[in-house]
């Protein structure tokens, strides 16, 4: 039988190489994207590669709509199959600045990287797989975006990412509305203050707000944290919960007194 395949967009580093491990190691096989060019992560494709699963790497930025065609069009070509989407890449402002001084340029970099890339991703990617159910009612599979708690939590020095990530929120919602009748979940993952590359330069910050109390579990959160969440949901684990949101941030967001 051929192999489950899944797409990991931002998936050599970070969050999102930890979702691809996980997956792999549950016998996906991947096309992972990123901005780097091939030979920059060689290594990296080898190590997913060792985990047991056929990968394809292809240079995009879903930003551009250009990019996000060939990212699809280069996984049929490849593997003639989708099963799994996970809408993960996403960037940081380049800047952290105040509302009161953040710039338009920052937003929609931002936005179109963060919100609109993923969102017509979607709809592509969703096309092609409403076009596997119907000629295969046998055939499964889901959607899974990794959004964050910037989602709920308000980080005034960062709005257009908190935006962003509110947007995708709502974007998981709309999705699972609409393909429900096809039976493609869509789900919401939503990290919290997870180690990776985007966050090192705030590591002091978030060590000492970490041992005080910020979350229940008093530790940083790491790439596996989520990849172990996604790869739950893209095995089928949770076939009547679309729309929904799983939390992965040391119980950050519990109200607590």
């Amino acid at each position: 039988m051929k192999k489950p395949v899944a797409i990991v967009t931002g998936g050599t580093r970070g969050i999102g190489l930890g979702v691809a491990q996980s997956l792999a190691r549950d016998g996906f096989d991947l096309t992972v994207c990123g901005m780097r060019p091939a030979e920059a992560v060689t290594e990296t494709v080898a190590g997913l590669e060792a985990l047991g699963a056929k990968v394809l790497y292809v240079a995009c930025n879903v930003a551009e709509r250009e990019a996000r065609a060939n990212l699809l069009q280069q996984g049929r070509e490849t593997f003639g199959c989708l099963h799994v989407l996970v809408n993960n890449a996403g960037i940081a402002p380049r800047d952290r600045k105040d509302l009161l001084e953040a710039s338009e340029e920052s937003y929609e970099e931002v936005m179109r990287t963060n919100l609109q890339g993923p969102y017509f991703l979607t709809q592509h990617a969703a096309r092609w797989m409403v076009e596997q159910k119907e000629t295969d009612a046998s055939w499964g599979g889901c959607i899974v975006n990794v959004s964050s708690i910037s989602a709920t939590v308000a980080s005034v020095n960062r709005g257009e990412y908190c935006l962003s990530k509110a947007g995708v929120s709502m974007a998981t919602q709309l999705w699972a509305a609409r393909l429900g009748e096809y039976d493609i979940p869509v789900y919401e993952v939503r990290p919290g203050v997870t180690a990776t590359d985007m966050t090192s330069g705030v590591q002091e910050k978030y060590d000492k707000l970490i041992a005080d109390g910020l979350c229940v579990q008093k530790r940083w959160g790491v790439p596996e944290d989520t990849g172990k969440a996604v790869a739950a949901l893209a095995r089928g684990d949770f076939p009547y919960s679309t729309g929904q949101v799983i939390m992965v941030d040391g119980g950050l967001t519990l109200p607590r007194l």
